[in-house]
């Protein structure tokens, strides 16, 4: 699965998903991830209602990770078919919390 992250600088998760002007791509094979690709996104900060654009770019996406998700943001991206995560912090410590519960979720013998 591939997973998008908000990234200003590419270590951090700290950009709001309406205003993204870019993103980090992950490949992520159940048991590890690791980088694909830089994208980039035209965004112009002054204005609002972004979004749309943001989730062009991120259509071969599976995962989401923002700082922050607005209301019609979260509707559009349910309605893509993607899953959303607001989180901040390192990419790093991110990942490796997403991936941990992944395999902990998918242990479990019901």
């Amino acid at each position: 699965m591939k997973i998008a992250i908000a990234s200003s600088d590419g270590k951090n998760v700290d950009l709001h998903f309406g205003k993204a002007n870019s993103i980090y791509v992950y490949y992520f094979d159940g048991e590890n991830s690791k980088f694909i690709e830089h994208r980039t996104v035209e965004i112009d900060l002054n204005e609002r209602h972004q979004w749309t654009k943001v989730l062009d770019v991120i259509s071969d996406c599976d995962i989401i990770m923002s700082a922050q998700t607005g209301f019609k943001s979260k509707y559009g991206i349910e309605k893509a078919g993607l899953k959303s995560f607001e989180v901040k912090g390192p990419i790093e410590t991110v990942l490796k919390k997403y991936i941990d519960h992944y395999k902990f979720m998918n242990d479990i013998i019901i």
